[in-house]
């Protein structure tokens, strides 16, 4: 087996090395403006500025396919599909087909964990993709090797981005984030990007965890974003306070599947997130989601209603909680949530007593429904 997969490998560092153009998208620097005046069918001379969007608009797909990751961007005729979801179902592949897409300029598998990359192999070899981005962190799964032999016979292009690479796909600037090297670190080192439409932006950063979002606001880059994908399925390895606070981001985003064996999202996540003024959204209870912009303003629509969960192991800190998430609990009402927030930090969940009109039955009801509590 190690034979097949650095035989694979070579053979992708090769089209690597040979590939003298990339079809769908090239480093601000050496990009092809012929190619690119074709895809927006215009001429050289009628060329829009980087700042620029077309009245075609940005929609943005965070499409629900369980416990796993997939989110398809489609503009100005051009299609980009980030993670490709789980490999035990074909959720990814039937959206795309649903949404009659054939032709995927880019393809980011943002690490090789089989939730991210799960259908990587099947989108490549039943879709025209011209590229296949990939961080260069290996994996022995059968889903990993699966994924580069169907690159190797699909012809596509093989691209590892790195931090501080810029890239301009029609009226779309794409910055990378996050890794700037790899170490063996899967997870960690997942490939984050910064996508701009006008002015209106987006933040992906995959599994990475709280200390590489630390690496990225110590790098400078803005990472100022509208839309954030909230990393590792809104776990709390994940989306620390101060990479919210460098974000800024008005609506986050998480994928996770309903009832998961994990627990995701993480009750603090969810809360740190509304507190910094998010509203979140979750694929588990609220399904597909789309945000369309036209650089200027956007939208947000969901498949269905529904208020973010915290997993089986909830738990809403009276300390960290935001109203809505307090709300949640028996008993308290948008007043009372209002004045534990005024009233917070809490010792124990007995200080609630404290609260104007909350009393002892309250409380023991409080305590019985078991999700309430104290963070450490």
């Amino acid at each position: 087996m190690k034979k097949i997969r650095w035989a694979i490998l070579a053979v992708l560092v090769f089209m690597l090395l040979a590939a003298c153009t990339q079809i769908a998208v090239q480093p601000e620097e050496e990009r092809n403006n012929e190619e690119t005046d074709q895809k927006n069918d215009q001429s050289q001379a009628e060329e829009p500025a980087a700042e620029e969007v077309s009245q075609d608009g940005l929609t943005v797909h965070y499409i629900d396919v369980g416990q796993g990751d997939s989110t398809l961007l489609e503009f100005e005729g051009f299609t980009m599909l980030i993670d490709t979801g789980n490999w035990n179902s074909t959720e990814a592949v039937d959206y795309l087909k649903q949404q009659g897409i054939q032709d995927i300029d880019i393809v980011v598998g943002t690490h090789p964990d089989a939730d991210h990359i799960g259908q990587l192999a099947q989108v490549v070899g039943e879709f025209e993709v011209a590229e296949v981005w990939m961080s260069g962190n290996t994996s022995s799964s059968n889903t990993f090797l699966n994924a580069l032999q169907a690159i190797e016979a699909s012809g596509s292009d093989y691209v590892e981005p790195r931090s501080g690479d810029r890239f301009d796909v029609g009226s779309m600037q794409i910055e990378v984030l996050y890794p700037d090297d790899i170490t063996g670190a899967a997870n960690e080192e997942s490939i984050s990007l910064r996508m701009t439409y006008g002015d209106v932006r987006f933040v992906f950063t995959g599994d990475a965890g709280v200390k590489e979002e630390q690496e990225m606001i110590d790098s400078g880059m803005d990472l100022d974003a509208e839309i954030l994908h909230l990393g590792h399925h809104g776990s709390n390895t994940s989306t620390s306070t101060a990479f919210l606070k460098a974000v800024a981001p008005e609506v986050a985003i998480y994928s996770a599947g309903a009832d998961n064996s994990y627990g995701h999202p993480h009750a603090e996540v969810i809360a740190a997130a509304e507190n910094e003024g998010a509203e979140v959204f979750g694929t588990d209870v609220n399904g597909t989601i789309l945000v369309e912009t036209d650089g200027e303003s956007y939208s947000v629509e969901t498949q269905q209603e529904g208020v973010p969960t915290e997993g089986e192991n909830r738990c809403i800190d009276l300390n960290i909680a935001s109203s809505a998430e307090l709300q949640e609990i028996t008993g308290i009402g948008e007043v009372y949530a209002q004045s534990i927030i005024d009233q917070r930090p809490f010792g124990s969940l007995e200080e609630l007593l404290d609260v104007k009109g909350i009393g002892p039955a309250t409380l023991d009801n409080i305590q019985e429904q078991g999700l309430a509590c104290i963070g450490g």
